[in-house]
Parts: structure tokens; sequence; C-alpha cells
């Protein structure tokens, strides 16, 4: 889901939108693109608060097939590659090969392929 609270105001819009018939109100094409509320499955999180206010929340569907990577575990490991690559803790390599010679000396497996000390 999209956290768009951190949007700067010149972006953020106020204005009237009409109540049709059975409920339907429809939003601005601007805030609809922007908020990617154009794309499929789409839905609007709706609270009513103790105040009177409706607060509505863009919430785009995340698809069955790329669930896992928006858990807590999947995301925390995101966060320690973003910070490793951030303070130049990476390696690149060129080809298959340096890159799975840097995997065995990295996990510690000898020339011959056994478990080194």
């Amino acid at each position: 889901m999209c956290d768009h609270r951190d949007m700067d105001t010149k972006h953020r819009y106020h204005g009237y939108v009409s109540l049709q018939r059975r409920g339907v109100v429809a939003l601005p094409a601007e805030v609809r693109e922007r908020m990617h509320l154009d794309e499929p499955g789409a839905q609007l999180e709706v609270t009513e608060r103790e105040d009177g206010v409706l607060e509505l929340r863009a919430a785009l569907p995340v698809p069955a097939d790329q669930a896992w990577f928006w858990t807590q575990r999947w995301q925390e490991r995101e966060r320690e590659v973003d910070d490793l690559v951030a303070a130049g803790q990476v390696a690149v390599h060129d080809d298959v090969d340096d890159f799975l010679a840097h995997v065995d000396d990295v996990a510690g497996v000898a020339d011959d392929g056994t478990a080194g000390e």
C-alpha cells in the first residue's frame, strides 16, 4: 500500500465531489492517477471518525504471487541490503564464475568443494 501522508502540500487536492445515486463518488482524474487508483483492483479504505469526518485511504492490492515480498521479515531483509549498499559493502561481479567463487569464499568452501575451516 502507498502512504501519501508525506506528499508535499502543492499536490494535495481540496475540492468538492458529488455524491451520486447509490452512494457513488467520482474522484477527480488527477487524484485517481496520482494515487494509482486507476489501477485494476484499487480500493479505498473508508473510516468514519467520531467527529463526523470520513477518511479515505488508497488501498492498492498486492498480487498473491508477490505477497511474500511484503512480509515483515522480507522487508526487514530489504532494509538490511539497502543499508549495506549505502555503506558500499557490496561486491559486483562481471561473470558467473567470479560470483560463484566469491560465494564459496564467503561461505568458507574450499577449492575441493568441502566446507573450509
